[in-house]
């Protein structure tokens, strides 16, 4: 086993692993145990009492953070020619059908979301098995499969996440950088578990938010009191 270092060491010492600590005060303690040089991401776990095998269980959807990620998401749009000046004037960095088709299938996937409209849906069916592990299969759950793409471009570029449920019940999801302040961080995670919160699937029982755990890159995991969360 690797041995920590000495910072990791003086951050692990400032979080009471037996806590359950207010949202915005985990938030302010997940910036004070930050060791990275960098901008690191602060992100959030929600352990859930679902059944992700079960249809509607499985949980997915988007919402848009008040203040941003904190990072400019690459953006590829699918589109016919006539869509294709409406998603450049919103910002999107690629843009085009059959070109960006066959460079996926050669292997390049250098972005971070795709949209596509509709109607081109069955082209992109055949790179399926490429984009669907890597999360960039658009989607109509997730508003980027449609005709206005322009619009889905702003959303994006603006703040607008993905979360899905994995096999283990959990959902994991960035809410910003270190760089945010608490109150940023804490904004941002209440629109994210708040959404989530009221996602509740009708069909599942007992306890449904199991536990909630916020870290940033590389420090220690800090648990939240759910019952701080703001509906």
């Amino acid at each position: 086993m690797a041995k920590l270092s000495k910072k990791r060491k003086a951050a692990e010492a400032k979080v009471d692993v037996d806590k359950l600590y207010q949202l915005n005060d985990a938030m302010a303690l997940v910036k004070d145990v930050n060791t990275t040089k960098f901008d690191a991401s602060v992100d959030v776990h929600i352990r859930l009492g679902i059944d992700p095998k079960k249809a509607d269980q499985a949980l997915r959807g988007t919402v848009s953070l008040p203040h941003g990620t904190g990072k400019s998401k690459s953006v590829l749009v699918l589109c016919t020619p006539d869509k294709e000046a409406e998603a450049k004037e919103a910002g999107a960095d690629h843009v085009g059908l059959d070109e960006f088709i066959q460079k996926i299938q050669g292997g390049w996937t250098d972005v971070d979301v795709i949209v596509a409209m509709p109607s081109v849906m069955a082209k992109i069916g055949r790179i399926g098995r490429i984009l669907g592990p890597r999360g960039l299969m658009p989607n109509p759950k997730t508003g980027t499969v449609t005709n206005d793409v322009g619009a889905a471009v702003k959303d994006v570029k603006g703040g607008k996440i993905s979360f899905r449920v994995d096999k283990f019940g959990i959902i994991h999801s960035s809410v910003g950088r270190v760089s945010f302040t608490a109150d940023k961080l804490t904004d941002n995670a209440n629109e994210v578990l708040g959404t989530i919160i009221k996602m509740k699937p009708s069909s599942a029982k007992g306890t449904y938010v199991k536990s909630i755990t916020v870290a940033s890159t590389m420090s220690p995991g800090i648990k939240v009191e759910p019952k701080s969360i703001k509906l």
